[in-house]
């Protein structure tokens, strides 16, 4: 297994992870997602129906949401110090008809200016350990919050998205998105059905008349 254990100076223990490539398959996904408690819920479900990171959906707001039109502004993204950037770049991603009715109910009790309130990053990691052990998911030591986001993505890409729209939508440069390009064929069809039901109508093509 692709994990080390490494004692600091002070004797503390932690474990770091040597490959970070371990996403969910679609069956992995709904059997941790079913071991969850329901405190937990909402913040596993804004963050595989966006692809965002956790710090991102932590600073959504009430405001930031267009259910009309079904998009959102991110306003907290990661700043790229190889872009040289100093403050963070909004990106506005869209979300499914079906993640809509569940995002209106998580700010229902909302007013404007309040965050959306998810788990925080170091309890969403314990949570999902848990979850996962508890789901008997292989590997389950192996993943952390950012598997998801790389679920996510892999997951546009099995059901036929854009590589372009995947990396804009998960604000990839190409060469990091190119990186963690896997082929649609690795997963069958049952799976990519699963994937699409997971997922609802993000990205699925409309007719305009």
């Amino acid at each position: 297994m692709d994990i080390k254990t490494i004692t600091r100076s002070n004797g503390v223990t932690y474990t770091v992870r040597s490959n970070r490539d371990r996403f969910f398959y679609p069956k992995e996904w709904v059997a941790f997602y079913d071991n969850l408690k329901k405190m937990q819920l909402k913040t596993f479900d804004c963050l595989i129906s966006t692809g965002a990171r956790i710090n991102e959906i932590r600073h959504l707001k009430k405001e930031d949401v267009d259910f009309e039109n079904k998009r959102l502004i991110l306003r907290v993204t990661k700043i790229k110090a190889a872009k040289k950037e100093k403050t963070p770049r909004p990106r506005t991603i869209p979300f499914s008809s079906q993640f809509k009715r569940r995002l209106k109910a998580y700010f229902k009790d909302k007013g404007t200016g309040e965050y959306i309130g998810i788990l925080s990053t170091p309890a969403a990691n314990l949570a999902m350990k848990k979850a996962l052990k508890k789901a008997n998911i292989r590997d389950w030591q192996m993943f952390s919050i950012h598997n998801i986001r790389k679920t996510f993505e892999t997951w546009l890409l099995a059901i036929g998205i854009d590589g372009l729209k995947a990396t804009a939508h998960c604000g990839h440069t190409p060469a990091v998105a190119s990186q963690s390009y896997l082929s649609p064929d690795l997963f069958n069809y049952d799976e990519k059905v699963l994937i699409r039901q997971i997922l609802g109508d993000l990205y699925k093509k409309q007719e305009v008349y």
